[in-house]
């Protein structure tokens, strides 16, 4: 275990609901996603952190998704894509084959917000323990809903998400009495159906 990483345990304790990474799942992101992001996965495997707080997930199960979503935005075609972690409330971290860590979508809002990494070229591996390392269990929260959502609704399972419904964009509110357990894909393919994604007007922190 390298101190990134090491770092990000502590910080998002306890480790659950762990899934092994294929080694043809690997192999096919060689080339495409940083070594390093390879070695966490043969190691650590697909799963939550911080009781569900914080997921690292196959991005394979989210290319369509990202490609429907980015298709109303600057970042179209630009880069190759790959969604390789995301919230318990479905926020979605971003990885570009050519720009690392670059973008982060929040899909209950339709919102987007673009960064440009540091860590490009053959930085690529070390932008991804910059990204471990980085990440906070605040960022991945959503108004402080996350612990009286688990409290009221139980732990999430892999493929689940804390989902608002009805949500924001057909006149939902942002509490507690409206969040549901929905599987994830899709309630998030939902979203992406009722708003083009927007910029927030500010990068990511």
């Amino acid at each position: 275990m390298d101190e990134y990483y090491d770092f990000f345990l502590k910080k998002f304790s306890p480790v659950f609901d762990h899934r092994e990474a294929p080694g043809s799942s690997i192999a096919h992101y060689e080339n495409k996603l940083p070594e390093r992001l390879l070695e966490y996965w043969h190691e650590y495997g697909w799963g939550g952190y911080a009781e569900g707080l914080f997921w690292v997930v196959n991005p394979q199960e989210y290319e369509g998704l990202l490609e429907h979503w980015l298709a109303s935005t600057e970042f179209y075609l630009r880069d190759n894509y790959y969604v390789i972690a995301r919230s318990a409330f479905g926020k979605l971290y971003v990885w570009g084959e050519k720009s690392g860590w670059c973008l982060t979508i929040s899909p209950h809002a339709a919102r987007y917000s673009g960064r440009v990494s540091k860590f490009t070229g053959d930085r690529l591996s070390f932008g991804v323990s910059v990204f471990f390392a980085f990440v906070r269990p605040e960022h991945n929260d959503l108004n402080g809903l996350f612990k009286p959502a688990l409290e009221k609704l139980g732990q999430l399972n892999s493929d689940e998400m804390y989902g608002l419904v009805p949500a924001l964009a057909l006149g939902g509110a942002m509490e507690l009495k409206n969040l549901q357990k929905v599987k994830a894909i899709e309630h998030l393919e939902f979203l992406s159906q009722l708003s083009p994604l927007r910029d927030w007007g500010f990068p990511e922190f």
